[in-house]
């Protein structure tokens, strides 16, 4: 009988006398790969680092390669590899002294030492990129450096905190293809994830949230819990069906796959009453599906979202960007860019890391002047009229700018003054914006005590509570659970319905589904734009998934620049 790699038992931990994490337990065995999924402040990191012997447990036990976690983390440290959240890596050393840093000081010996480098190099695809510094390279390529790393030294065990948080769909399928090799190899693998699909790549999976277990089992296992709950719906009336959907109750979130055809979840054993769908039947439920209805469990199904109700405003054009070109020294980040958004339209933005969503977005707001080009934003020229612009427009920023020493209603008046709200219509204003966002009347305590969710609806809030007529969004859902990000995409919906134009940048593709529009963006450039089935059309893939979709343009973009 194999012994466990890890075994932990009624594991938590307390920091400045709040419980984070309490009652886990877990057991991973030689080969497995083992998922903990759950939003920001699950309790992941936590969890991590006690297995890490980083962090030591304020309770329960822990067992990692036959050492206790307590009495010699030394021992567990050095067997390892560990890759945290941030780089742990050398931004002015290169690709090739980082690698050979992390085997000096993990003695790898000299005769082994080439051999392993040229082998994770190959399989990290960065031969090419060997005397490049680390500070140089793009998100997904310097994540593909910090496996290689942590890796230099053949641990029997990997654990890695959020391996893919922030990059690209096409630099994830890279990464784990990397982690599949490793596995093969007989490694046992430990992964920290709030991409709910990245869990089928796991044998075994913990679910968390808010410190506590939801679930633990295989995929399969798991899959069972949410079985005949989740279903598949087509419809002719798309707009009166997700009004339906809006205050059916225990219809817990719907997602719209095509034109006529959504994806929801519905906890009431005989299933939603839906007089405007053509056809309903059971779905095979997804990882998603899966946390939405293990954390609703127990729980109030939230109050309903209200549907967006068509406020027939203007479809004027409220962004127009004609040949946008931004340089930074010799590097182009963005390269002739042209395009449009009209009132009450949600283009999103496409593209893996580096191709220029966040430049694009930050010279609409005004905050970044082209080289090149020209933008208007609500009439107003972006580089002329800068100042004017950011009084006009919305902008929630990757990172929520928020103060996290503040309180909620202590942030909403600053933005309200900073956005030239007059004081006699403050009251009235901040009530209207929390209102608008979904806040909970109530939210004692700073920012920083809030959950992901909450400071996520708080930063839409502040965005708009001067009302602009333009909301820029910088991948805003990022690490927030599939129920939140539903919600959150729902508000967005209400407030194109009333005439605000929105461009909205994310790495969650089942997201372009909101979406209007979709830009494709690839090395600076817009490479595709247009509606989704627009798009399927242009590759003659009518009913692929988003990511195929993605993964279609991008390859054929890149591989146009290597054949020019």
């Amino acid at each position: 009988m194999e012994l466990p790699v890890i075994q932990a038992e009624g594991l938590g931990r307390k920091i400045r006398g709040r419980t984070v994490l309490e009652g886990v337990g877990l057991e991973v065995l030689p080969g497995q790969a083992f998922g903990v999924v759950g939003p920001d402040g699950a309790g992941k990191t936590t969890l991590l680092q006690m297995l890490a012997a980083i962090l030591r447990p304020s309770f329960g036990q822990a067992q990692v390669l036959g050492e206790d976690v307590r009495k010699r983390p030394d021992r567990i440290q050095a067997r390892i590899g560990y890759m945290s959240q941030g780089f742990s890596l050398y931004d002015r050393l290169t690709v090739v002294e980082n690698i050979a840093f992390a085997a000096a000081i993990r003695d790898v010996p000299r005769r082994d030492y080439e051999p392993r480098k040229q082998a994770l190099l190959a399989m990290a695809g960065l031969e090419r990129f060997q005397a490049r510094r680390e500070g140089a390279l793009s998100g997904g390529m310097r994540k593909k450096l910090a496996l290689c790393a942590n890796l230099i030294h053949q641990p029997p065990l990997l654990i890695l905190d959020e391996p893919s948080l922030g990059v690209d769909p096409l630099s994830r399928r890279e990464l784990w293809d990397m982690l599949d090799k490793s596995r093969k190899e007989g490694r046992s693998v430990v992964f920290a994830t709030s991409y709910m699909d990245e869990a089928d790549a796991a044998d075994r999976v913990l679910l968390l949230r808010d410190g506590k277990p939801l679930a633990l089992g295989s995929p399969a296992e798991l899959r069972q819990l949410a079985r005949g709950q989740v279903y598949s719906v087509t419809t002719r009336d798309a707009a009166a069906l997700e009004r339906r959907l809006a205050v059916t109750p225990h219809v817990l979130s719907f997602q719209k796959l095509t034109a006529e055809r959504y994806r929801l979840q519905c906890t009431a054993p005989e299933g939603p009453i839906l007089p405007e769908a053509d056809s309903f039947a059971h779905a095979e439920p997804s990882m998603e599906d899966i946390f939405t209805i293990a954390s609703s469990q127990g729980a109030a199904v939230p109050e309903a979202v209200a549907s967006p109700t068509p406020g027939g405003h203007s479809r004027d054009v409220l962004i127009a960007a004609e040949h946008l070109t931004r340089r930074f020294g010799a590097f182009v980040a963005l390269d002739d860019v042209t395009a449009e958004v009209r009132a009450g339209e949600v283009l999103g933005l496409l593209g893996p890391n580096g191709a220029g969503k966040t430049t694009l977005i930050r010279i609409l707001c005004g905050l970044l002047p082209p080289s090149s080009g020209s933008a208007r934003v609500v009439g107003l020229d972006v580089a002329r009229q800068s100042d004017q612009v950011r009084a006009r427009i919305g902008y929630v920023s990757q990172r929520f700018s928020l103060f996290s020493d503040l309180t909620a209603e202590e942030n909403l008046h600053f933005f309200a003054r900073a956005y030239g709200v007059d004081r006699r219509e403050l009251a009235e204003r901040v009530a209207w914006a929390g209102s608008r966002a979904g806040l909970p009347e109530r939210m004692d305590g700073l920012v920083r005590d809030l959950s992901g969710a909450v400071r996520q609806r708080l930063a839409l809030a502040c965005a708009i509570i001067h009302r602009p007529r333009v909301l820029f969004l910088d991948e805003p859902t990022s690490g927030v659970d599939p129920l939140s990000r539903f919600r959150f995409w729902r508000l967005i919906s209400a407030l194109a319905e009333e005439g605000v134009a929105i461009v909205v940048s994310t790495h969650y593709l089942e997201e372009a589904t909101y979406c209007d529009r979709l830009a494709m963006m690839n090395d600076g450039r817009i490479v595709a734009i247009g509606t989704l089935a627009e798009l399927r059309t242009g590759l003659g893939l009518a009913e692929a998934r988003v990511e195929d979709v993605f993964l279609g343009f991008i390859t054929r973009a890149r591989n146009q620049a290597r054949a020019a």
